[in-house]
């Protein structure tokens, strides 16, 4: 996927909180597409191997957490978190992450992942197929600005994180933001 090219159209099935379920796990399926989340908001999309790793949730999913509203300050609607883990998984790492402003979205079969050609082995680890890093500013459904980690293949001996940093994508938008102004 590169800067210009439309976001895969898929369902992504999902776990919402929802009271008159009742009883103590209050939760119904929802089937979300690509449109529900993209369609008509100018987001940011960022994408990590898995839930629950480091460097996903000592530094990734905390920085743009923490960095929201400067985003929004700079035209962002909206910032979502998408792993190839189940909603279950995301649900519980979105409560343990204690968020208010990142949504995550999960893509339990690697559906939508597959279709990004962002796809990658990690038996190396112990994961399977799991999301190679990267991130996209994405408007109205389209790539406006795409940033990925070097080095994408199976079994990659390292994670490298730098270009996806939420610290990457603010600055990006802040200089876009001077070169208007200019």
């Amino acid at each position: 996927m590169k800067t210009g090219y439309r976001l895969p159209e898929v369902t992504f099935r999902t776990r919402v909180r929802d009271e008159s379920v009742g009883g103590p796990n209050p939760y119904r399926w929802q089937d979300m597409t690509t449109d529900d989340y993209f369609k008509g908001k100018r987001v940011i999309l960022f994408s990590l191997p898995g839930a629950f790793t480091p460097t996903c949730s000592t530094y990734q999913l905390p920085g743009f957490e923490a960095s929201f509203e400067k985003f929004q300050g700079l035209g962002i609607d909206d910032i979502y978190c998408l792993s190839v883990n189940d909603s279950f998984v995301m649900n519980k790492w979105a409560k343990d992450q204690d968020l208010k402003h990142v949504k995550v979205i999960p893509d339990g079969s690697g559906e939508f992942t597959r279709k990004m050609g962002m796809l990658v082995d990690k038996d190396n680890l112990g994961f399977g197929m799991r999301s190679w890093r990267y991130a996209a500013i994405v408007n109205d459904g389209v790539i406006e600005a795409w940033f990925e980690e070097p080095g994408l293949c199976d079994n990659h001996a390292e994670d490298p994180y730098g270009v996806s940093a939420p610290e990457t994508l603010l600055q990006y938008l802040q200089d876009r933001d001077v070169e208007k102004a200019a």
